[in-house]
């Protein structure tokens, strides 16, 4: 078993990444979808979230209200911070478990941990290789604009509120880049998974 610690930038393309090496036979561990899992309705850390910021940060089903919280954690290191520590414990906490599951089932797969916020929670430790995804900051602004309908100043404003990307690429195992095709892409995702499956077959 050879777990993938796969992030990058916002708007990098990590999520075709991931789904380039699913499609090879990668086992996917998605840190995203375990977060909204944490934060469902009655959850611990959804109990935290609603006694902190209150009723105006939920839907009337009382699921959360991401992108008002969006807005409020790009705007404040400090709101950032605090929802972080309430939701990062308990992510890593069902990764793992999820992890150890499939290693039980197939101790011979490659795991991906597919973790946007790898280095700031820490998890860069627990796994065995970096895969980090990288764009120009031009191209990150251009897919975030036309993504999420954002205006550039608050694209920027997003992709300086994380971790500088260059920090990511100095700590990474293997970086691919998606500045261009889809095939581009493809071919650095074919060679990093004949790399890793030469080292593991």
């Amino acid at each position: 078993m050879v777990k993938v610690g796969l992030t990058g930038g916002i708007a990098c393309g990590k999520s075709m990444v991931a789904a380039m090496l699913v499609r090879k036979g990668a086992l996917l561990l998605d840190a995203d979808l375990l977060a909204r899992e944490v934060v469902a309705p009655g959850e611990p850390a959804w109990r935290e979230i609603k006694d902190w910021l209150g009723d105006t940060y939920l839907h009337e089903d009382g699921t959360l209200h991401r992108e008002r919280i969006a807005g409020l954690v790009f705007s404040s290191a400090a709101a950032r911070e605090k929802l972080n520590n309430i939701v990062h414990p308990r992510v890593i906490e069902l990764l793992r478990r999820r992890s150890a599951a499939l290693e039980d089932a197939g101790p011979d797969e490659v795991q991906v941990w597919d973790v946007p916020l790898l280095f700031e929670a820490g998890m860069n430790e627990v796994v065995d290789l970096i895969l980090v995804v990288a764009a120009r900051e031009d191209v990150q602004v251009q897919r975030l604009v036309q993504r999420d309908g954002l205006r550039m100043a608050q694209a920027l404003w997003r992709i300086r509120a994380q971790m500088p990307l260059a920090e990511k690429i100095r700590s990474a195992d293997y970086v691919v880049y998606n500045n261009g095709t889809l095939k581009e892409l493809s071919e650095q995702v074919d060679r990093f998974w004949q790399e890793i499956s030469d080292r593991l077959f």
